[in-house]
């Protein structure tokens, strides 16, 4: 157990964080996966008008550095791959 006044503060700083990023990168799978859905049921409008949100969802998260911008923007150009060939 942390022992000096600073080390219990960052323990209570870490454990709101994890929430925090708990909670974005659930928003962002829940988002993958929706998009998913959106895919496999060949709803191409729904799935293009829904893009942009996916999108930006993305990038949100690539800037707090919880996934890399890379994976950020190859998870956008997958997607978009497989709604032109619906």
């Amino acid at each position: 157990m942390a022992n000096t006044k600073s080390a219990i503060k960052r323990i209570r700083k870490i454990t709101r964080q994890t929430a925090v990023n708990k909670a974005r990168k659930s928003r962002f799978k829940n988002a993958l996966k929706k998009m998913n859905l959106l895919i496999e049921d060949k709803k191409k409008d729904e799935a293009l008008k829904f893009l942009p949100k996916l999108n930006s969802e993305l990038m949100k998260i690539s800037k707090t550095g919880l996934i890399k911008r890379q994976n950020a923007s190859r998870n956008v150009s997958r997607i978009t791959k497989k709604i032109s060939t619906i």
